[in-house]
């Protein structure tokens, strides 16, 4: 067995000035953590891709997939992932519940008020920090 770590993405989906935001249901590990949904990246699957597929499975709606947040690697005790988070928009429908507990629209500035898995951690502090959306839309 290789301990690469595992691919994964996570979409910050974006409407107006909030970002959704999903709590882990209790039967996942990290049971009630809050997360940008997303997933493992499939064989042959670019990140986009996966993105959009995973977003299609656990809510039930299309986004658009928009520039790359960060990237960060994660030890749990299940293993090792490296999360790579996108900030994305809603392309069509609205995101249902399926898999996690809740799922709310958060303003940008109350973002870390939530108790975030670790991985996600990182993407909450550059989506808060001296305006990164902004700045996202300024270079568009």
């Amino acid at each position: 067995m290789s301990n690469a770590p595992v691919q994964v993405v996570g979409a910050a989906i974006r409407k107006d000035n909030t970002i959704l935001c999903a709590q882990r249901g209790p039967s996942k590990s990290l049971a009630g953590y809050w997360e940008f949904p997303g997933g493992k990246i499939e064989r042959g699957e670019t990140p986009e891709q996966a993105l959009q597929r995973e977003i299609k499975e656990e809510l039930l709606c299309d986004i658009e997939v928009g520039p790359k947040i960060c990237s960060t690697q994660q030890d749990y005790d299940f293993g090792t992932i490296e999360l790579t988070t996108f900030l994305c928009s809603l392309a069509s429908g609205e995101p249902a519940l399926t898999e996690h507990t809740q799922l709310r629209w958060i303003p940008v500035n109350q973002l870390s008020t939530l108790d975030w898995a670790p991985a996600d951690r990182k993407t909450v502090e550059n989506l808060t920090t001296a305006n990164w959306i902004n700045k996202q839309e300024n270079n568009d």
